[in-house]
């Protein structure tokens, strides 16, 4: 399944850096959500927009994930030419994950 079907996404920047949570829309899906989406995939997934590394923050009392992607953003925000320099497009796209 999707991981848009169980979860949704929020996003945030600070640097060079793009967080973003995925917090399940019920804890019952969190198990799977916690097993299924690493660290390491989330890497791949990204592939070349992602210079640095993915780190992963657990936070069950929310059934949610919390990524930090370091070197996401071109630059950072001042100095990127992308036209999404803030990354909120990094959360619906990791929204296209699968979840087993």
């Amino acid at each position: 399944m999707l991981l848009r079907d169980i979860a949704h996404s929020r996003t945030g920047d600070k640097g060079d850096r793009s967080t973003i949570s995925v917090i399940a829309y019920d804890l019952k899906d969190f198990a799977a959500i916690e097993r299924s989406i690493t660290a390491d995939r989330v890497r791949t997934y990204y592939g070349d927009i992602v210079k640095g590394e993915v780190e992963r923050h657990v936070v069950p009392q929310l059934g949610a994930l919390n990524f930090v992607l370091h070197g996401a953003l071109g630059g950072g925000v001042t100095r990127s030419l992308a036209l999404d320099a803030h990354g909120k497009c990094l959360g619906s796209a990791i929204l296209g994950m699968t979840v087993e």
